[in-house]
């Protein structure tokens, strides 16, 4: 009986502890495009036209965008945080909301995040 009374305590802290635990993100639409060459190459053609044609750059240089491909990120490093900060943009700066006009819609925003993604610094 005193078996059984551990054991059930032992289960009540374990699940207690794995909820607070924090979870892994979860696999994001630009997790798939990763592996497919062709949407990196998309996902860099419209980084390339649009956000380093005007604001970002693809090396490290004093401007006031930040740069991309490091690990320090203002609003979220997160394949969503970038979503919804490109989606929606950062009141009180130059970084507009693009919503999901790009060519194939929200589609290709998950491409310019597996390129960030694809050439981003290796991150500890």
């Amino acid at each position: 009986m005193q078996l059984l009374k551990t054991l059930s305590l032992l289960s009540c802290i374990a699940a207690i502890l794995i909820s607070c635990s924090p979870a892994s993100e979860p696999p994001s639409k630009a997790d798939e495009y990763l592996t497919d060459a062709a949407a990196v190459q998309r996902g860099r053609s419209i980084f390339v036209g649009t956000c380093a044609g005007y604001c970002h750059r693809l090396t490290p240089e004093v401007v006031d965008a930040v740069y991309l491909f490091d690990c320090e990120w203002k609003h979220g490093g997160s394949d969503q945080a970038i979503f919804n900060t490109v989606t929606n943009g950062v009141p009180n700066t130059r970084m507009i909301g693009f919503g999901t006009n790009f060519p194939e819609g929200e589609d290709d925003l998950w491409k310019v995040i597996a390129f960030l993604k694809s050439n981003r610094a290796a991150c500890s």
